[in-house]
């Protein structure tokens, strides 16, 4: 076969979009029957339901003992706006931002919240600023897995274990795919619908005791919005996290997240999820290896994302093109495999660099990369033939 030849085989499951990601395999509408509907979440059993996603969420992660998990509004965003207006301003605070979401921490964090004693440490996508700088006797902001570059931290070495100020973790496309050392965090967030294929609008927040401890010692000085508030009379109120929620969740959503969270279980639990998107990540890295048109974003092997794979577009005739000419041509790449339905929603975050995005998370099957791979080249070199000659 010709790259000008479509290929033969396609992804039984062409969906390797970011988020909301792919199901879990085998999922139907089915799993939903027993959705507790019509009924107030306050009753009896829909918090029996609430709290058993919580206490199946912990058991999945293994939590440590003394750690506290809730389902909080707003998904992953509600969840970490949630944890800095509730928790920053009683130190000095270190922002690390080296993609969209962490810059978009970086703003909340000077222009919202509006604290005046803040070092950021920033870097371009491709990489990790210099952890060494980091100063752990004040409070450090960071995401675990950066969504949109590609690039993670490759571990939490780095963090002290008795440093003074608290870490706060945006986890959401880390959680469940990548090796978490939980000790070395104070607040944790994700959403439901990154690597286990939840729905959207539902956040979780883990909080340490050291957290807790911040929480019932420090109030902030901005009024708090009623969604933020974690505390009632100096506080930590409790039934947040055993399923008495701040807000009314979905609990066709709730029912959804606990069949996948069985669906984790019945395969081995996290090591199993982990081992899954090594291995789908490592299809595209092997293929990146032997394809000249294309390189990972991430140029540190060690901090390369097993869930959000982000990819340059470096053949010769595409780099020489102004950055909205090569915007143009990945998006036709992406818009040729959407036609064709072999690929959905795989062009790069929009304020990332031009190129495409592949989830490779727990839930994609690792076939489905296969046959992947061969379309990618196919619309590639279809979307070339369309490039202005060289002069």
């Amino acid at each position: 076969m010709t790259h000008s030849t479509k290929p033969a085989v396609r992804p039984a499951r062409p969906h390797f979009s970011s988020g909301p990601c792919a199901k879990r395999p085998g999922w139907s509408p089915e799993v939903l029957k027993n959705a507790f509907l019509g009924r107030s979440h306050r009753a009896k059993e829909g918090k029996a339901r609430l709290r058993l996603a919580i206490d199946k969420t912990r058991q999945l992660l293994g939590l440590p003992e003394d750690y506290v998990c809730g389902i909080v509004p707003g998904s992953d965003t509600g969840a970490f706006e949630m944890a800095m207006w509730s928790l920053l301003g009683a130190r000095g605070v270190e922002a690390l931002a080296w993609e969209s979401f962490g810059k978009g921490w970086v703003t909340d964090i000077l222009k919202q919240l509006k604290l005046q004693d803040v070092r950021v440490h920033e870097a371009d996508y491709g990489a990790l600023p210099d952890l060494s700088k980091v100063d752990f006797s004040r409070d450090v902001v960071f995401t675990w897995n950066g969504t949109t570059s590609g690039v993670r931290v490759p571990n939490g070495d780095w963090i002290p274990a008795d440093r003074e100020g608290l870490t706060l973790v945006d986890a959401t496309s880390a959680a469940f795919a990548q090796d978490v050392d939980w000790s070395k965090i104070d607040v944790a967030t994700f959403s439901w619908q990154k690597v286990l294929g939840g729905e959207a609008a539902h956040g979780m927040l883990v909080l340490s005791p050291r957290a807790i401890a911040r929480l019932e010692s420090y109030t902030p000085p901005w009024p708090m919005p009623k969604l933020f508030r974690l505390t009632k009379g100096g506080k930590v109120m409790s039934g947040v996290f055993e399923g008495e929620t701040i807000n009314t969740p979905s609990m066709l959503c709730v029912e959804d997240w606990l069949d996948t969270l069985a669906w984790a279980e019945s395969i081995g639990g996290l090591r199993a999820l982990q081992a899954r998107a090594d291995a789908n990540a490592q299809v595209i890295f092997d293929w990146v290896e032997r394809t000249p048109w294309v390189a990972n974003l991430a140029r540190d092997p060690a901090t390369r994302s097993n869930t959000s794979v982000c990819l340059s577009i470096v053949d010769p005739a595409v780099a020489q093109l102004s950055v909205e000419q090569q915007w143009a041509f990945a998006k036709q790449i992406a818009g040729l495999l959407d036609k064709e339905g072999v690929a959905y929603d795989i062009a790069a975050y929009r304020e990332a660099p031009p190129g495409l995005r592949i989830w490779t998370g727990s839930t994609v099957e690792r076939s489905d990369l296969e046959a992947l791979t061969p379309w990618l080249d196919w619309a590639f070199e279809t979307a070339r033939t369309s490039l202005p000659k060289a002069a």
